[in-house]
């Protein structure tokens, strides 16, 4: 009677799978599957219980960053964390200490913060080392001799 529970939940989980595309629910439809092949060889729910979780946090664990890696290598950054990493040019000098600034990356004006607590010049041509709220936190470019 326990295979045709087991066959129902692994049913469950490849459809849920197959409509979200997402990779949510393979790793359990694995631990199902392997509870429903034991299910058939014994005949002890605990044991089938343990196998359905070690099985499913195994394959979650150890193949779930494999698989992301190459079931999306092609991820475009969005939103802000396209900017880390660019070059970016001050409209108004940045100064921590008067919590001011302003620098163009893009096309996008954002409040600036100065990386390393210097002042920035207007016109200086820096680079988006992160984001910190709604502020980019930038150095100045170093200068190629």
């Amino acid at each position: 009677m326990d295979s045709i529970y087991w066959i129902i939940i692994l049913i469950v989980l490849i459809f849920i799978e197959i409509i979200t595309l997402g990779l949510t629910t393979i790793w359990f439809a694995g631990g199902a599957l392997v509870a429903f092949i034991l299910s058939l060889l014994f005949d002890s729910l605990l044991t089938e219980i343990i196998a359905f979780l070690v099985v499913s946090m195994a394959l979650l664990y150890f193949t779930k960053p494999v698989v992301m890696k190459y079931f999306n290598p092609q991820r475009v950054k969005t939103n802000y964390e396209g900017v880390i990493g660019k070059e970016a040019l001050v409209i108004t000098t940045i100064d921590n200490l008067k919590a001011t600034g302003q620098a163009v990356v893009d096309g996008q004006e954002w409040s600036a913060r100065s990386a390393d607590g210097s002042v920035i010049e207007k016109g200086t041509k820096v680079i988006v080392q992160s984001i910190s709220g709604v502020k980019l936190i930038v150095s100045k470019v170093k200068e190629e001799e």
